[in-house]
């Protein structure tokens, strides 16, 4: 299984309200760290290397961590200053050793999703750059939605505020660390905006998968949600 890099560096602000004294990743949901429930989510389906790129109060994630997950091992790439999630994800590439593609998750979303499954689809279009992971929703006005083509190739990107039905990025990536070290980046960027959408006309981006379920633990009213719904997710009801 390859390995993964979680995005666990935010400052968590629209959480502020109900969660103050811990970075977002340790928001605590029904008694555990949010963060506990994506390690365990990658751990069972065998991912054995996990890189936290973290940031605000840096410190607290790796003390309550340490350096395993069960029989995942663990490491930090500690942002000094924001870097974006593009930046982020450059920092802790570095570190990894051997690996030609890895797993990118955010760390403020659960998703239901089978990596070996996208990892499959991923196989059968070599050609794609990237691979992403979508969820299709109900009501995709709070997200960014991806417009797709008949093959499932993502052909545009559309702003918050539609109505209705979409297709959203689950927040989970399968990227090729060629095209990353190719493209023509800055030290400070955001892995959607900057990268996927900018450079869109160049890139052939493949949604390989799509995520059962989904929740966005960012504003106060899913955080209260995701107490019983992330658990009955991971299947710890």
């Amino acid at each position: 299984m390859k390995p993964a890099i979680i995005l666990a560096g935010g400052f968590g602000t629209r959480l502020r309200s109900v969660v103050s004294d811990v970075p977002k990743p340790l928001a605590p949901v029904a008694g555990k760290p949010f963060l506990w429930w994506l390690l365990g989510a990658l751990e069972s389906q065998g991912v054995r290397e996990v890189h936290l790129c973290t940031g605000y109060k840096a410190e607290m994630v790796e003390k309550a961590f340490g350096d395993r997950f069960g029989e995942a091992a663990l490491h930090y790439s500690v942002e000094h200053e924001p870097l974006g999630t593009g930046g982020a994800v450059l920092q802790a590439m570095r570190a990894l050793k051997g690996v030609d593609s890895f797993y990118v998750l955010n760390g403020d979303t659960f998703a239901v999703a089978d990596l070996v499954g996208l990892q499959h689809e991923a196989d059968r279009t070599p050609e794609a750059d990237a691979w992403l992971c979508g969820a299709p929703v109900p009501d995709a006005s709070r997200y960014g939605t991806l417009q797709l083509d008949d093959r499932q190739r993502i052909v545009g990107f559309h702003a918050k505020g539609r109505q209705g039905p979409g297709v959203i990025s689950a927040g989970i990536y399968l990227l090729r660390r060629q095209v990353l070290e190719r493209a023509e980046l800055p030290r400070q960027f955001s892995i959607e905006q900057d990268f996927f959408e900018a450079h869109l006309p160049r890139l052939h981006l493949q949604v390989a998968a799509m995520a059962s379920d989904f929740i966005d633990i960012g504003v106060p009213e899913d955080y209260a949600l995701a107490q019983s719904k992330i658990p009955a997710l991971a299947g710890h009801p």
